[in-house]
């Protein structure tokens, strides 16, 4: 398939840039964008002294450094695309996540002891600069107001309620 590679200018040599029809082997994908393999035309020296037409192969970033060839359909190039990940699928479906764990926003309003508020970490009312705290520190600032021994059971299972049963026997 026929495409157009943009040459670069060589202010050294006086040359401006320049576009020059090469053929378009294969596309693509990276995580930082696409880059194509295309062969330049050139020229080769044969060991009989004698030169002939040849093709260099490059891969060049897209759209950096190719052009498409208007009414050329490139369906049929092979292309190799960037195998999703379960995290890619996942924000796609469900948009950006929110940063993970919580800050403290400590509150004295002058009226008994200072109370504290957790706040999510992207929260306009999150303190700037403020430690990110992950579930168990969160709970035990929580235990201000006794949070924590109603979610404990929630995030560590009932488990040692259990275990710390009286003894029926």
């Amino acid at each position: 398939m026929p495409v157009r590679v943009v040459l670069p200018a060589d202010p050294l040599l006086g040359t401006e840039q320049q576009e020059i029809v090469a053929r378009l082997w294969k596309r693509r994908q990276t995580v930082t964008g696409w880059v194509f393999l295309v062969g330049l035309p050139s020229y080769r020296d044969l060991k009989d002294g004698s030169v002939e037409a040849a093709e260099y192969r490059v891969w060049v970033r897209a759209p950096d450094h190719v052009r498409p060839v208007d009414g050329v359909d490139y369906d049929q190039v092979v292309t190799e695309k960037l195998e999703r990940s379960a995290q890619a699928v996942v924000r796609e479906v469900l948009g950006e996540r929110r940063p993970s764990g919580w800050v403290l926003a400590k509150l004295r309003d002058g009226r008994g002891p200072a109370r504290s508020v957790l706040h999510a970490p992207d929260c306009e009312e999150a303190p700037a600069g403020a430690p990110l705290l992950d579930v168990d520190r969160a709970l035990d600032a929580a235990t201000l107001c006794r949070a924590a021994q109603e979610l404990t059971p929630l995030f560590r299972g009932f488990d040692h309620i259990a275990d710390s049963a009286p003894d029926d026997s």
